[in-house]
């Protein structure tokens, strides 16, 4: 049940943040993304807050704890290989973020300001992964 309270707060923080931040408004989004024309520097600035925010916290957390607080150990990303997944997916992420103005975390909260563009944009990224991991599932010959 802690776990489940931590995941619901620091979703609410997250949630807050992005509508405090106005990054839930799709257009300030795909502003940052037109440098000819009505570039927004914001996003940057949301981002480097961000970014800065959570380097102290990974350096105070995982300087003074061998486990979290409401887990047996530290969920961890162990990969460390640059591969085609890896680039094809950041591509096709910054790719759909330039077009629909949506971070996938970020659409979340902007359902209160746009809510059918948002869950069209939801849906669409759900069926993606669906569609991603049916694709993963299938044979390597089938694939080729």
């Amino acid at each position: 049940m802690k776990r489940i309270l931590s995941a619901l707060a620091a979703g609410l923080v997250f949630g807050l943040g992005i509508a405090l931040s106005g990054m839930g408004n799709p257009a300030k989004v795909l502003n940052f993304f037109d440098p000819l024309g009505t570039w927004d520097p914001s996003l940057a600035f949301v981002m480097g807050g961000a970014l800065a925010v959570t380097a102290i916290g990974y350096r105070v957390i995982f300087g003074r704890r061998q486990a979290p607080m409401f887990d047996a150990k530290f969920h961890l990303p162990t990969a460390r290989t640059i591969d085609v997944k890896l680039i094809g997916g950041s591509a096709l992420f910054g790719v759909g973020w330039g077009i629909a103005g949506f971070c996938p975390g970020g659409a979340i909260p902007a359902l209160g300001f746009a809510p059918w563009p948002t869950a069209l944009f939801l849906i669409s990224m759900g069926g993606g992964i669906l569609i991603a991991r049916w694709l993963q599932a299938l044979p390597r010959k089938m694939i080729a």
